[in-house]
């Protein structure tokens, strides 16, 4: 016979599994993203990954050698700087519905959200909880 809490047991069960598959797809989600930026009159064109890595560098024109190494040096950083924010913004719109409102997407994905001002010092545990731990059966 099923009681209450095996039946709560169960549906955690069921949201955990549920939470974990779409762990998984965002995760397989996250590193297909891939954003490109091209600098000005087509010296260079760079793609990032969801990271902001650098996967790709192209010359789609002879622009480039009437650039001297500093200019072309700060061409490729620019287009890397613009494809890392287009790549930020499509994770965050793909993390975004995975955080809690109060979280920007963008915080989280640099590194600067305050996580831990989203969860209690000490977690609140309900009594009936407690007793079935420390007694192995549901209060009286």
């Amino acid at each position: 016979m099923s009681t209450p809490y095996d039946q709560r047991i169960d549906e955690l069960m069921e949201e955990y599994r549920s939470r974990r598959a779409a762990a998984g797809d965002l995760q397989r989600r996250l590193r297909e993203i891939s954003a490109s930026a091209t600098a000005p009159r087509q010296t260079v064109k760079v793609t990032v990954g969801a990271q902001g890595e650098l996967t790709a560098v192209a010359f789609p024109t002879g622009a480039y050698r009437r650039l001297a190494p500093a200019e072309l040096a700060e061409a490729i950083l620019a287009a890397a700087r613009d494809a890392r924010q287009q790549a930020l913004g499509l994770a965050g719109e793909a993390i975004a519905a995975h955080l809690p409102q109060e979280v920007p997407a963008v915080d989280f994905l640099q590194g600067t959200a305050d996580l831990t001002a989203l969860l209690p010092e000490e977690p609140p545990v309900l009594d009936a909880v407690r007793a079935y731990v420390e007694r192995g059966r549901p209060p009286v």
